[in-house]
């Protein structure tokens, strides 16, 4: 009862052989999902290039284009130019933007441009869709601008022929600052409110494939065009499913809410420049834009020329790349292909169980505690996280998007390994090899199964490596030649070693060290379907010293990554910093969040004290902060209109420097409406309360220099405080203020680099207010 799975002669070579061959299965996988190479100028007029591109984010993309700001107005009426030039009509949708998360109401102006050209004989409507504002704290040249700048090209490129279907280009304001544009289009436009097939466009790096991560319900008919007409089609649908669970949003979510169909692409390595000043035309992987426009400009042929009531669908594909070819299947074969992996998974065990390789207790044994490696390994990974903060507290302000990862990526892979032979060696001594290795396959099985119910699309990345494994165990079994044993054991693991350590690629790129819990998880469970390969390369009696000995590599991969990732002026350090001018106290300070503020940062705090703080501007619990010279600056203004009962009518204004206004209020608050001339009110509802700072707060960005009117609604108030926050972006009227060195760029915390004037106001039960 103590035998292995199978054995042969020579096992050393004949694993080091098998280990070979998965290397060249998980290499060959990840180059056939790379991205594309650039097309220059010259390139035919009917193809994207990327060059031709590349000359229009020269043209817009080389600074900020915030919500409001006079960068984001000279984008605007560039891109509108582009577009009139190109023959469509063009308008600017303005309108009041708005949206809400937990204990926040937010609201901007936005300035949408729409373009339409009409198709011969429409089916119904096609909307490419991007945003072109950019977060405040770099030139977003990825960050959305790729993505218009591919847009424009796009157009060029189909000149000259018509469409079946109306074609609709919008490029919305305000998605930075919460979707604000796509929900004031399909809100109040005509056509955000009729629908259609949307591709959406976003970045959350610098470089990268252009995946298709995110679909609507029902694409079917979507993703088989997806896999035909694009050349180079890219992701899979375990990104649907997780994006779907996950509190993300981009413009895609409202419009898809509203009844479009349709699909969202990004691309997502680089991430370390994400929203910071690095977000720049010299980090862009131009083959990462060329990758974006042409699959945008493939769709765009394809779908302006379908027949789009024929895609319509009540059901979803699940769909996936294997050395290079797409792989589609409709969603009703998932439930059967993950019991059909359960199926033989329970097959091989019945089969060694006749061959007297296991016992039944001893595989339930090996089943149950199968659960063990892929949990150790991600606690092991969160442990390392920890570690790496606590010797470099700037890496937490990164949010674990590191600028050179992959040494600790390395770290975290053989932690993973470290795990696994933790639980392996000791169940292999007393329960045998075979137990532990069919056993282990009961967990992907398991997950193929759970994510039928809960997750289909996400099923196959468990259950085929389970199904194939278990298949290639059984031959392993029956097969008499030493040779065609390894073979079929290699075979079965191939598509392991396809799917599982891509999944973990994915999950590093998408959520970072700080979740690297996740693909340590997903590295174990790779572990735990290859355990007949890694049995080969064992021997008899393995030394107690091989864990310590992947525990030391660990350690080593971990201190030269530390050696390694430092900061400087290619890899820049992130830094906060606020100037806030108690508009009340005639006092300022100097504000940062940073855990543990960098020299430059210092020069301008030194303390915990936050006393001289406004009222309710804190935010955060360790803050630092620091005397500033007081400025004269326009203040916000707050009168109240009205006040009846819960509801407070409010007139706030800005100043003209200011871009965006924000309200804290002392008292929860349940909803708020906001109203501008020329726009129509808008109102959301608002539940729980805003962490560590006053519990309510409504923003406005891109006041109009006239103010708006905030009703706001407050139960149970009484008498309430309202702070007033007027923003304005930079530090350049603040004497004696020295810019950063190369090397330290703006964290990505929304309220950094602002300077901020505040007013504190008390409102009490009639409405009258007290500066």
């Amino acid at each position: 009862m103590m035998a292995k799975l199978f054995d042969v002669p020579r096992r050393a070579l004949a694993g080091a052989c098998a280990l070979a061959v998965l290397a060249g299965a998980i290499m060959l996988a990840a180059m056939a999902n790379s991205t594309m190479q650039p097309l220059p100028a010259s390139a035919p007029a009917g193809q994207f290039s990327a060059e031709r591109a590349l000359r229009h984010l020269e043209r817009f993309a080389t600074e900020p284009r915030p919500i409001g700001s006079q960068a984001g107005d000279r984008a605007r009426d560039y891109l509108a130019g582009q577009l009139r030039e190109a023959g469509l009509d063009v308008r600017i949708q303005r309108a009041i933007g708005a949206n809400s998360s937990t204990g926040l109401a937010s609201f901007g102006q936005v300035e949408n441009i729409v373009a339409t050209a009409k198709g011969a004989d429409p089916t119904g409507t096609v909307v490419i869709a991007a945003h072109y504002d950019s977060a405040a704290m770099g030139p977003g040249a990825s960050d959305d601008a790729a993505a218009v700048a591919a847009m424009v090209e796009t157009v060029r490129a189909l000149k000259g022929g018509t469409l079946r279907n109306d074609l609709v280009l919008l490029m919305t304001d305000g998605e930075e600052d919460g979707t604000l544009g796509a929900q004031a289009f399909v809100r109040e436009d005509p056509l955000g409110r009729k629908g259609g097939v949307l591709l959406n466009w976003e970045a959350r790096g610098v470089s990268g494939p252009s995946l298709m991560f995110e679909t609507s319900r029902g694409n079917a008919g979507l993703v088989e065009t997806f896999a035909s007409a694009v050349p180079h089609p890219r992701g899979d649908s375990t990104m649907v499913e997780m994006y779907r669970l996950l509190p993300n949003n981009t413009d895609f979510t409202p419009m898809s809410r509203s009844g479009f169909t349709g699909m969202n692409f990004a691309y997502i390595e680089g991430s370390s420049r994400y929203h910071t000043a690095d977000d720049s035309l010299a980090h862009l992987d131009r083959g990462s834009l060329q990758h974006h426009g042409s699959n945008m400009l493939a769709l765009a042929r394809a779908l302006g020329n379908a027949d789009l009531q024929a895609l319509a669908a009540d059901h979803d594909v699940t769909y996936f790349r294997v050395f290079g070819t797409m792989v589609t299947y409709s969603n009703a074969l998932v439930w059967p292909l993950a019991g059909l992996a359960a199926a033989a998974v329970a097959g091989l065990a019945l089969l060694a169980r006749r061959r007297r390789l296991i016992s039944l207790p001893r595989l339930a044994v090996g089943a149950v505690s199968g659960v063990v490696p892929p949990v150790l390994a991600a606690v092991l990974a969160q442990g390392l996280w920890e570690v790496l903060v606590a010797a470099r507290p700037a890496y937490d302000g990164m949010g674990g998007l590191l600028h050179h990862p992959r040494t600790f990526q390395a770290a975290v892979a053989v932690l993973s390994l470290l795990a696994l032979l933790c639980w392996y060696l000791p169940l292999r001594r007393r329960l045998g090899a075979a137990a532990p290795a069919i056993g282990a396959l009961a967990w992907p099985a398991g997950l193929g199964l759970l994510c039928a119910q809960v997750a289909p699309g996400a099923s196959f990345v468990f259950a085929l490596p389970a199904l194939f494994c278990a298949l290639g165990g059984m031959a392993a079994i029956l097969l008499r030649d030493a040779r065609l044993r390894v073979a079929a054991a290699t075979l079965g693991a191939v598509m392991a070693a396809t799917l599982l350590p891509g999944l973990a690629g994915n999950a590093f790129d998408g959520m970072g060290l700080a979740l690297g819990g996740v693909p340590a998880l997903v590295l174990a469970l790779f572990g735990l379907t290859v355990l007949p390969i890694l049995e080969l390369c064992l021997p008899e009696r393995v030394p107690g010293l091989v864990p310590l000995a992947a525990a030391g590599l660990a350690v080593v991969l971990v201190g030269g990554g530390l050696a390694t990732d430092g900061f400087d002026a290619d890899d820049p350090l992130r830094t906060h910093l606020a100037y806030v001018l108690d508009a009340d106290a005639r006092t300022a300070s100097w504000v940062s969040a940073d855990p543990e503020p960098p020299a430059w940062t210092r020069t301008y705090v030194s303390s915990h004290d936050t006393a001289r703080l406004p009222p309710g501007y804190a935010r955060g619990t360790s803050l630092w902060t620091g005397p500033a010279p007081a400025i004269r600056a326009p203040e916000p203004r707050v009168t109240v209109l009205s006040r009846d009962g819960d509801t407070v009518r409010l007139r706030v204004t800005a100043g003209r420097a200011a871009r965006s206004i924000t309200l804290r209020i002392e008292r929860p608050i349940t909803g708020a409406t906001a109203a501008a001339a020329g726009m129509s009110p808008v109102s959301v509802d608002v539940t729980g309360t805003r962490a560590n700072t006053w519990p309510g707060e409504i923003r406005f960005r891109g006041l109009p220099d006239a103010g708006a009117e905030i009703t706001v609604r407050v139960p149970q108030a009484g008498r309430f405080r309202v702070t007033a926050i007027a923003e304005t972006d930079g530090f350049r009227q603040v004497p004696g203020f020295v810019p950063r060195p190369a090397g330290v760029v703006a964290a990505t915390r929304e309220d950094g680099d602002l300077v901020a004037v505040t007013r504190t106001y008390t409102i009490d039960r009639q409405g009258l207010l007290r500066g």
